[in-house]
């Protein structure tokens, strides 16, 4: 197992079809706040630098642009440049908003990883203690974890526990892997589905009460959960999904995440329903779907009235 090189999820950058629209979505539906630069936009869910980039898609389908992490406290950019590419990996150079640059990776799926450097906070205290005017009352705390489904899931655990030092949490049978970089039980997932796609970003927020009020938030613009309220077996988080389909992924809004102990062994999860959910419902198939027919099947409520 390679040395661990990062230590944070820092931002998700997104290419939208039009920036000032994407921006007042993201501020509506999900409560962020953040400020239009020359080109693009940055976004928050509180006191962060900013969790979310959103960039014009141009000629490019409107879709995930790429996922940055933060590396290890006092791990130079020259260093982990140095240490990556003797682990046989390319890298290059790209502009990061607020830092002087990154290092650009692809994974074996194409998926585009960002490395940035550490900071710490401008304020050290605790976000409830700073004083704003900008945040409304619902946001959500931060933006807490990636999944994506791909063609070859033990492909990806190799790149990522041998190239970038990830941990494995749990797998799910053969087919889902998650992983994580600090204490909480995943950052990162992956589930074989027979090809390569963004599943979900997932913002965390406080509780279940939270969690309702944003449900209800989102039902009054117009969205609606795919599947949830659930409690996943592993991992035990609560959590909910709904399709932000201009980007062509799920948004999760979850909570209560399993706190990894200092000495957890990753444990290999039955492949039933328990595991994705004690309270027993699976997800809808066109949860793993991202055609404009599995998004018409949801809001037409096709799988409530026929069987598949």
């Amino acid at each position: 197992m390679a040395n661990k090189l990062c230590m944070n999820l820092h931002h998700a950058s997104l290419l939208v079809a039009d920036v000032d629209e994407a921006f007042a979505r993201y501020e509506k539906l999900l409560g962020m706040h953040g400020e239009k630069m020359d080109g693009y936009a940055l976004m928050r869910c509180m006191h962060e630098d900013f969790c979310l980039i959103l960039k014009p898609a141009g000629d490019q389908k409107p879709f995930l642009d790429y996922v940055a992490y933060e590396l290890e406290p006092g791990l130079t950019l020259a260093e982990a440049r140095r240490e990556i590419e003797a682990r046989g990996e390319r890298v290059t150079e790209i502009d990061v908003p607020l830092r002087e640059s990154g290092l650009l990776l692809n994974d074996p799926d194409g998926n585009r990883v960002v490395l940035v450097e550490r900071r710490r906070p401008k304020d050290p205290r605790s976000p409830v203690m700073i004083p704003t005017d900008r945040i409304p009352g619902f946001h959500p705390r931060r933006l807490g974890h990636v999944n994506y489904l791909t063609e070859n899931v033990k492909r990806q655990y190799d790149w990522y526990t041998q190239i970038l030092g990830f941990k494995l949490t749990d797998w799910i049978g053969e087919a889902g892997l998650w992983l994580h970089i600090d204490p909480r039980h995943h950052v990162l997932a992956f589930l074989e589905k027979g090809y390569n796609h963004i599943h979900h970003l997932a913002f965390e927020l406080v509780d279940f009460g939270q969690m309702r009020a944003g449900l209800d938030h989102i039902a009054r613009y117009g969205r609606h959960v795919t599947w949830g309220p659930v409690r996943h077996g592993m991992a035990q988080n609560l959590a909910s999904y709904w399709r932000m389909w201009e980007e062509e992924h799920f948004i999760e809004f979850y909570c209560d995440m399993q706190v990894l102990d200092a000495d957890h062994e990753p444990f290999v999860h039955p492949d039933d329903p328990y595991a994705s959910n004690t309270w027993g419902i699976l997800p809808p198939r066109t949860y793993f779907m991202f055609t404009p027919e599995a998004i018409q099947m949801e809001r037409d409520q096709v799988y409530a009235y026929l069987m598949p």
